[in-house]
């Protein structure tokens, strides 16, 4: 029997996921895909940490445009 872990990290996979997190920049997700997206960064420590950069950049640039 699979692990709880992996069975949510294979919900979506790490491309999807990156995928996702990017659109975010853009637009709003979808209930599902926001769902999809939490579920697989609660059992994902690269993509847990993917998007931890991708929040620093964000603020980054906030800053900058400041």
């Amino acid at each position: 029997m699979k692990s709880v872990r992996h069975q949510l990290t294979h919900l979506i996979s790490c491309k999807e996921a990156s995928h996702l997190m990017s659109q975010m920049q853009d637009r709003g997700l979808t209930p599902a895909e926001r769902i999809k997206l939490k579920l697989h960064l609660a059992a994902c420590k690269g993509c847990t940490a993917f998007e931890k950069q991708l929040r620093l950049l964000r603020e980054a640039m906030r800053k900058y445009r400041r």
